[in-house]
């Protein structure tokens, strides 16, 4: 078995190959960078994330798996997770109890299998670890074994080392069921009955940010305070993670964590469901580390759950697939993690690099965009920029939406996302006129992240008021480059000037 095993992870192809992708679903990724002085991105190793996403007669299964030193341990999971979960396991007259047990057992399952896979390593590893103290005394005249089991070491410890974390996600019976291990994170977007976006964050990173994650470390006996001091736990900020032989089988090394009594760092994941799904509209968001991390680098952490699901909307009422949707909000985070670099600004020193980036996109019951809306058939985009501050933080953050304007017809707006736009489409010469209405409510519970994530906020404690004699409500919204934009496309023939707007 443990052959059968290691041959799964040297193989290029995958019996999941064959598997149904599921059609309700979108991923983009972008590779690791790290910028030069002059600001040009190089990648700094290969890409370590993984994904997968599919369906069943009975079931829906998504992951998205951060994995670090290697991709051998998430393509490995990637693979075997599926296979511990797809073939006849889960049924729809499962309850949640039943499909919580099943979850928990199968990334059990999944991390015993993979040491299976490394276990002749393992022991290789340790014998020539014997050997080399004893071949060095021998003097000058065995420097050449010495030098070519030290070769050997090294080659084993890449062959061995690694480990990842992991976000699952499960529809069934029309229910959601999230399991977690590690720094991952999973959004639930739902729209609301007046065209707000709800957005729940389903669990919490395992770090020792996590008061609960410090509980459980706490018990088995390892030093807090040295913890809090040290940060990362042998290169790693995660309390839970799959694979990674040190700090599982040598934890009693790991300096941090050697008063433990037992296993600190564990692979069974939190699980929170099943959430009935009936009724919802919207969309399930599954995020790797690298991609929070590196719009947390560019933003602050305050905002990032609003940014996202702001992004996501916004490219979900423009282009025409998911995949295309998901792969531009990657190219968005992307862009404005390095602008923030070359910036020189205040979040420049913590953009010098980002890891893997990986976003699946899940819609519920959401309908893409008309593609009348679409730039590639006839639309124009025009960006409005929204200024915001968190009010716990004297940081503001910009968030760069578009209205996206037909050539022709009667302006309307795709459909369910957090914005509306009413009025009708300007004739040339005149000046559009738009409202839009955004608010994003932070649920607060055990399993949410809090914030209050409106977008769109008034100045004071008091509602705008008219300005006097002009009644008008004086605006936050700046829409100078929008009609700039606009005049210039409108005005042939009218003698129009590019500065159009409200007078």
């Amino acid at each position: 078995m443990a052959a059968q095993r290691r041959s799964l992870m040297q193989s290029h192809q995958s019996w999941t190959d064959d598997l149904p992708l599921c059609q309700l679903c979108g991923v983009g990724s972008a590779p690791n960078c790290v910028y030069g002085p002059d600001g040009k991105g190089t990648q700094s190793h290969p890409n370590e994330d993984g994904h997968f996403r599919f369906s069943t007669e009975c079931c829906f299964l998504y992951g998205v798996f951060n994995g670090y030193d290697g991709s051998r341990v998430a393509s490995f999971v990637s693979q075997c997770l599926t296979a511990e979960l797809l073939l006849g396991q889960l049924s729809t007259g499962h309850t949640d109890a039943d499909v919580r047990r099943i979850l928990s057992q199968a990334f059990d399952v999944v991390e015993k299998s993979y040491f299976e896979t490394i276990d002749d390593a393992l022991a290789e590893k340790a014998n020539l670890q014997t050997q080399l103290p004893e071949v060095s005394t021998h003097g000058v005249c065995l420097s050449a074994q010495t030098q070519k089991i030290a070769e050997r070491l090294k080659a084993l410890e890449q062959e061995v080392s690694g480990g990842a974390t992991a976000i699952v996600a499960l529809i069934l019976n029309n229910k959601l069921y999230i399991a977690n291990v590690g720094t991952n994170r999973a959004l639930l977007c739902k729209t609301t009955s007046d065209g707000q976006n709800q957005v729940i964050q389903i669990g919490r990173a395992h770090t020792i940010d996590n008061d609960d994650e410090l509980s459980r470390l706490a018990q088995l006996g390892v030093d807090l305070v040295r913890l809090r001091q040290t940060g990362l736990i042998s290169g790693q900020s995660s309390t839970r993670r799959i694979g990674d032989y040190k700090v599982k089988f040598n934890y009693t090394d790991i300096d941090v964590l050697s008063a433990a009594t037992q296993k600190p760092i564990i692979s069974e994941p939190e699980i929170h469901g099943g959430q009935s799904l009936e009724g919802v509209t919207g969309f399930l968001l599954l995020m790797s580390e690298g991609l929070i991390k590196a719009l947390e680098s560019a933003h602050g952490p305050e905002q990032v759950n609003q940014e996202i699901v702001a992004m996501v909307a916004a490219e979900l009422a423009q282009q025409s697939s998911l995949e295309a949707a998901a792969q531009s909000v990657v190219e968005r985070v992307k862009r404005l993690h390095h602008d923030a670099y070359v910036s020189g600004r205040q979040r420049a020193p913590h953009c010098g690099r980002h890891e893997d980036m990986t976003l699946l996109i899940r819609v519920v019951n959401y309908t893409l965009a008309d593609g009348s809306l679409t730039p590639t058939q006839g639309g124009r985009i025009y960006p409005v920029s929204v200024p915001y501050s968190n009010h716990q933080s004297t940081s503001k953050t910009s968030v760069m939406l578009s209205l996206v304007m037909p050539a022709q017809g009667t302006l309307t707006n795709g459909s369910n996302t957090a914005s509306t736009l009413e009025g009708d489409t300007p004739t040339a010469g005149q000046s559009p006129t738009a409202t839009l209405q955004s608010t994003n409510t932070h649920t607060q519970s055990s399993s949410s992240s809090s914030g209050d994530g409106s977008l769109f906020r008034q100045r004071g404690s008091q509602a705008a008021q008219p300005r006097r004699g002009r009644g008008r409500v004086p605006p936050y919204v700046d829409f100078t480059q929008f009609y700039r934009l606009w005049g210039s496309d409108h005005s042939e023939g009218q003698g129009l000037s590019g500065d159009l707007g409200p007078q």
